[in-house]
């Protein structure tokens, strides 16, 4: 199995996964060219894909859908009301019918080899989902838009090999910061973003002693720093109730305009 991260971030996000056989991008919040830019940068096209999975219907996760889906014939997985959303909120052009294919929480959908499980997350949109990822014994998860997790979310994070986590915001420099009160609100709500802290707290219920691999995800470019999640996170772990520290574990930061390494497991 092989991941990356081709952009991540609040002005863009879109994952690769896959294996010898299948192809698979969850979210395109970028330009259709950069996401095809990105796919060549780890040998793979357009034409290679298997399947879009969505997460919400967020532009920052769907800005490139349209691009893709017509130009690739590619199908296009999410919950139903997220599909309802991203074909009347007009912002990803026509997109035919019959390549959206629906998925509900915790029910696996099969694409190749690869065993995909939505789970529900906290966040302001119509139905929003994580995923989780299986090639045979091999697991990895995506967790971002995430205001709050709790014992569901937490039960879906388990035995993972490789995770993308949300470290969205320090909350010093959100509430210091220039952004409207509203908007502060809603980043800070339980249907908002996990701060740096708590994707720290929520690493230290779920590592174990073979996770080879977290990325560090949906960093905002007004309220973070690369550095500053990095930091934090870490320091969340290392202290927290746990028996780990972050060092025993690689911990990156998703870019939010370079493809990440390749992780191969």
């Amino acid at each position: 199995m092989r991941v990356c991260s081709i952009a991540s971030g609040s002005s863009g996000n879109c994952i690769f996964a896959g294996s010898e056989h299948t192809s698979v991008l969850f979210d395109a919040g970028i330009s259709g060219k950069k996401t095809e830019a990105g796919l060549n940068a780890i040998g793979m096209t357009g034409s290679d894909l298997d399947a879009i999975f969505i997460t919400h219907e967020h532009s920052d996760h769907i800005r490139g859908l349209g691009v893709l889906a017509r130009k690739f014939h590619v199908p296009v997985y999410s919950t139903e009301k997220t599909r309802d959303a991203i074909l009347t909120g007009g912002n990803v052009g026509k997109i035919p019918g019959e390549l959206f294919r629906t998925v509900e929480a915790d029910a696996v959908t099969k694409i190749g080899d690869l065993d995909i499980l939505p789970f529900h997350i906290s966040h302001d949109a119509a139905d929003p989902v994580g995923y989780r990822i299986a090639c045979g014994r091999k697991n990895a998860a995506i967790a971002t838009d995430m205001g709050m997790y709790d014992d569901y979310t937490i039960s879906h994070l388990q035995n993972l090999d490789v995770l993308f986590i949300e470290a969205n915001h320090d909350v010093r420099m959100l509430e210091a910061g220039r952004y409207p009160y509203p908007l502060k609100r809603r980043i800070l709500s339980e249907r908002g973003h996990l701060s740096n802290e708590d994707s720290g707290r929520l690493l230290g219920e779920i590592l174990h002693d073979h996770m080879k691999h977290i990325f560090l995800s949906h960093l905002s470019k007004e309220n973070n720093y690369p550095a500053l999640a990095f930091e934090t996170v870490s320091a969340e772990v290392t202290m927290g109730d746990n028996p780990y520290r972050a060092a025993d574990f690689p911990i990156t930061v998703a870019k939010r305009d370079e493809v990440s390494d390749e992780i191969t497991f």
